[in-house]
């Protein structure tokens, strides 16, 4: 958990010895309150006291009383002030570690996991900091201080306020020792719940189109009930811990005046008011020895699940990424990408998802990849932004290997359309700007022209405020179709050497698909494009056709030259379209070219 603080700036460390300074007035002040209380009581048995002197003793008990609220206040604000801090810093570190992830970090842990560990972790520890820079400061320094006042006093009194200490560090240990090890299972148990929560809110229509509402609700009140239990058991131990501090502070009070009793009873008339007037200093310090412990208790009632929670954040934090940034800036080329024997494996997999893969792309160029589910297309394509790294060979860009380049440099080479478009929540222009505001000049006719080549135009102009119109988060008011348009639309905008469509064109219907590849033929004349795509339609025209299949180059070639000599290709070919589409397709790329 300490590791953590260091995210303090040393403003706020001069905050928590602000505190500690504070909390020191705060004790002196509280711990002088019984000995003007001892005064008064001497005063009251005392023959020819004067009320004067009486409300004397007591004026300096108020102005304590209220220094020790000023204290307090003041120690409040700093704590608070820093525990807010922290927690602002804590959360930008871990959602700056999530940005710089690859997809290998993100799957160790869950989106739901690291979700919790944004918020309910992090919040946890804040509240640990705050009550700790109050509580845990306060306790020791209050318990010593009143230790030395009552140390020589009478040891009989002595000897009852350390064994009410005992009572309670021992009621402590055992309490921490069976709820410690339930605070780890609640974090986990709190990943679980938000991980169903959210499946439950993405998937919503699946599950209604299948009246699947009960199913889901049993899965939520199973891992709520488990929650609940474990929750209910941390609650019920640590609730003893009230009445155990009921029992002894009574306890000791009694144990107190009863030595005091009999200690008065056996002493002369002089002593015994003296006496009195110790006893009475006795338990107000006897008390506030056991409020420093009451105080250590919050503390260690806190500590274990936010101790727990230090150990998650920091699990994160510490995470060391397998990507790594490079240092090159530009490349030796333009628009070129070139694998060179390409072996690749997910991390902790046995058999390799891409064996031995070699092509170059030049500029200008559009490569098209096409095979069988599971044959390896995307994972070739993702190879290039570096969502991975190869395994084996070399995944060249502009004639440097991407591993040499600076992560940023390199994204600003390449303009990637996901398998399933990303939308943002914002409007229709933000969207389609995402990424390069601040780095280029944002202009509306860019923005019309984007989304024209995109073939957009049909849909944002029927919305009612065009290009301004507002998009739901994760472009939910919206169609499929028309958030691939807007996904190429913000690579198109962009203006990159280099574009990825990972199957872009699969929620198309085929005009569209034939509208939208001819503008951006004549669009990304000088660009190099990589598609990967299902439809025999969408990449027949291409410059190059790479076939793959169980992860190995079976084909490569333009259409005309695959339908003569890869079986693969023409299975897939005829299985689309029959030989006389073919032939008419064919003759139709002809005319078009």
């Amino acid at each position: 958990m300490f590791k953590l603080f260091k995210k303090l700036g040393k403003r706020h460390f001069l905050y928590a010895l602000i505190c500690v300074f504070f909390v020191a007035i705060n004790v002196y002040l509280e711990l002088k309150i019984p000995d003007y209380m001892s005064n008064i009581t001497v005063l009251v048995q005392t023959e020819g006291s004067k009320m004067a002197d009486i409300l004397n003793e007591g004026k300096y008990m108020l102005l304590c009383a209220f220094g020790s609220l000023v204290a307090s206040v003041i120690v409040g604000y700093f704590a608070a002030t820093v525990a807010a801090y922290f927690g602002k810093v804590i959360r930008q570190s871990i959602f700056e570690k999530v940005n710089d992830f690859g997809q290998e970090e993100i799957k160790i842990f869950s989106t739901s996991s690291l979700i919790t560990r944004t918020t309910n972790d992090v919040t946890q520890v804040q509240m640990l900091i705050a009550m700790g820079l109050q509580a845990m400061i306060k306790a020791p320094i209050m318990a010593a201080w009143a230790i030395l006042k009552i140390a020589g006093k009478n040891w009989n009194w002595t000897l009852a306020t350390i064994i009410g200490v005992v009572i309670l560090l021992i009621t402590i240990v055992i309490l921490m020792m069976l709820v410690f090890p339930k605070f780890k299972i609640v974090q986990k148990l709190t990943d679980n719940l938000n991980r169903i929560t959210r499946e439950n809110l993405m998937g919503i229509r699946v599950i209604r189109a299948f009246n699947a509402e009960s199913y889901q609700q049993k899965k939520f009140e199973n891992a709520n009930e488990e929650l609940k239990n474990v929750q209910l058991f941390n609650q019920k131990t640590m609730g003893l811990l009230s009445p155990v501090m009921s029992l002894i502070s009574s306890g000791l009070s009694l144990a107190i005046y009863f030595i005091g009793a009999i200690l008065i009873e056996k002493a002369n008339v002089m002593g015994k008011i003296n006496l009195f007037g110790d006893m009475v200093v006795f338990s107000s310090y006897a008390m506030q020895v056991l409020i420093s412990f009451m105080l250590l208790i919050m503390i260690f009632v806190m500590y274990p699940r936010a101790s727990v929670s230090a150990k998650r954040i920091l699990e994160v934090l510490e995470t060391e990424e397998h990507i790594k940034d490079g240092k090159e800036t530009k490349g030796k080329e333009v628009g070129t990408v070139e694998f060179k024997n390409v072996s690749f494996k997910y991390p902790d997999a046995e058999e390799y998802m891409l064996q031995n893969v070699s092509f170059k792309a030049s500029k200008g160029e559009t490569i098209a990849f096409i095979g069988s589910t599971g044959s390896g297309k995307s994972t070739l394509i993702n190879l290039v932004p570096r969502f991975y790294d190869a395994t084996e060979g070399e995944v060249l860009v502009d004639g440097v290997n991407v591993k040499d380049y600076k992560q940023e440099s390199l994204n600003n080479i390449i303009g990637y359309i996901p398998q399933k478009a990303v939308i943002f929540s914002g409007t229709v222009s933000s969207n389609v700007t995402y990424g390069v505001r601040g780095k280029k000049k944002s202009s509306k006719e860019k923005i019309k022209e984007a989304i024209k080549v995109a073939q957009g135009e049909d849909f944002v102009l029927k919305m009612e405020d065009t290009y301004d119109a507002p998009i739901a988060r994760g472009g939910t008011n919206i169609s499929g179709g028309q958030k691939q348009r807007l996904a190429i639309a913000r690579a198109i905008f962009k203006d990159p050497e280099i574009y990825i469509f990972d199957d872009s064109f699969s929620a198309l219907d085929y005009k569209t698909d034939f509208a939208l590849r001819k503008a951006l033929k004549k669009y990304t004349k000088d660009a190099t494009n990589l598609i990967v795509a299902q439809r025999i339609g969408t990449i027949k025209d291409a410059d190059k056709i790479i076939v793959l299949d169980e992860g190995k180059v079976v084909g490569m070639g333009t259409h005309e030259e695959l339908m003569q000599n890869c079986v693969i290709y023409k299975e897939i070919a005829l299985s689309q379209l029959s030989e006389e589409e073919l032939k008419g397709n064919l003759k139709e790329a002809k005319e078009n070219a």
